[in-house]
């Protein structure tokens, strides 16, 4: 991790249970690369997101997971920013 990178956690809120969200997340994760963390069902309906990587890429997917292209519909989107952790290898669904 470099000066450059950044610590993404972002709550989903919509129909983003039972649409293949958490797969199309790591996917999209995946294809900007260079990004680890996982994305998880949490039980109130929502999918958190966690994301770490380059700030520009972080930013990327807040704007994929805030966009029309997601499976399910997305009410709204909470995120905050802080600095990495590290602890992930890869990106996985939870």
């Amino acid at each position: 991790m470099n000066d450059d990178d950044a610590r993404l956690v972002a709550w989903v809120r919509g129909t983003v249970q039972r649409v293949g969200f958490r797969w199309f997340t790591r996917a999209k994760a995946l294809e900007l690369g260079g990004l680890s963390g996982f994305a998880l069902n949490l039980q109130d309906g929502r999918v958190q997101v966690v994301a770490e990587g380059p700030r520009e890429r972080c930013e990327r997917l807040l704007e994929w997971l805030t966009g029309e292209d997601t499976p399910g519909r997305v009410d709204g989107v909470t995120e905050i920013w802080d600095t990495p952790r590290g602890g992930y290898t890869g990106f996985e669904i939870r």
